[in-house]
């Protein structure tokens, strides 16, 4: 074998390393991709199974608390502008904002026993409780994603894969301020 033979068969199995290392990188980006869309989609069902809550929640209490006209109109309108968010930060926002409303919201019912003891309005307080903890997983979900595929876009070699490809950064779904980081308090007592 002549020396040109070997240095065209060395160059011709770097490429194909190349090449196997370019599909390979592309495939991973757009799973991570793909998993970032689906996990999503799995905050928006539970932001919707949310925001559907909140009016039968509100219903109920109407009655109750007819002069806390302030607080209910507060907590329909931080729900409506939720509801109408489309970006990531802009549902970040509108549902901190929400959080917030319907933490307002649960302190106010603390002043009415006979709320607090309908039935009705404890099974959606449960009800709302156990879907503020499906959303705090979903985030976490989507999070980790986002985390896996920025890593991806941010590291060497696959950066230049991602660049090349037009992968771009996730942005993650966190809340806005420290004090409401916490889901609204329900109290059963």
């Amino acid at each position: 074998m002549s020396a040109g033979t070997i240095v065209f068969i060395f160059l011709a199995v770097i490429a194909v390393a190349v090449l196997i290392y370019v599909v390979g990188a592309y495939n991973a980006l757009v799973i991570l991709r793909n998993q970032i869309k689906n996990a999503w989609s799995q905050i928006e069902v539970q932001l919707k199974r949310r925001h559907d809550l909140i009016p039968n929640l509100v219903e109920v209490a109407k009655g109750y608390m007819s002069h806390e006209r302030q607080t209910l109109e507060a907590v329909t309108q931080a729900r409506a502008k939720a509801a109408g968010a489309k970006s990531v930060s802009d549902i970040s926002r509108a549902e901190t904002a929400l959080s917030g409303a319907i933490g307002q919201f649960l302190a106010v019912v603390e002043n009415y026993p006979d709320l607090k003891a309908n039935q009705n309005f404890l099974a959606l307080q449960e009800e709302l409780t156990t879907t503020e903890n499906r959303i705090a997983f979903a985030r976490q979900a989507y999070n980790d994603q986002v985390l896996f595929l920025n890593n991806k876009v941010e590291m060497f070699p696959s950066n230049i894969v991602a660049g090349m490809f037009g992968f771009r950064k996730g942005q993650f779904f966190e809340l806005e301020e420290q004090s409401e980081r916490a889901a609204p308090r329900v109290s059963f007592g």
